[in-house]
């Protein structure tokens, strides 16, 4: 997933590239712990050959992704640094949030929230 998703995001608005992360509960990863995929996901995300300057987009896409496949219900936030909004270019960041803490990236200093994503429901398992 994490080398596929530059492809997958490429030429699409943020409503489509949102709806790659809602997806139903599958079974194979059903109870996986919160932390066990994180730390999967930066271990995957590491050494990005596309996406270097948007590696909080990645993370979160495929955090947020993969903990609604485990049955979790994360949110996939968006901010923007308050600071930046006066500059050329906005310093923005993501991160997903589980039980109000965040679990994959952290929340950056002077970011202030202007989006938030979560699905509706987790649907039943995938079997």
């Amino acid at each position: 997933m994490a080398r596929l998703l530059p492809f997958a995001v490429a030429f699409r608005d943020l409503s489509q590239i949102l709806r790659l992360g809602d997806v139903k509960r599958f079974s194979l990863y059903e109870g996986t712990a919160p932390e066990t995929i994180a730390c999967a996901i930066h271990r995957a995300t590491r050494k990005p050959w596309l996406m270097r300057n948007r590696r909080c987009l990645r993370q979160g896409l495929i955090g947020y992704r993969f903990l609604r496949k485990a049955g979790h219900e994360p949110e996939l936030h968006f901010g923007v640094d308050v600071g930046s909004v006066e500059r050329d270019k906005i310093d923005a960041h993501c991160w997903v949030v589980l039980d109000s803490k965040p679990v994959v990236n952290d929340i950056l200093e002077g970011m202030v929230t202007i989006h938030v994503h979560a699905a509706t429901s987790t649907g039943p398992a995938k079997s």
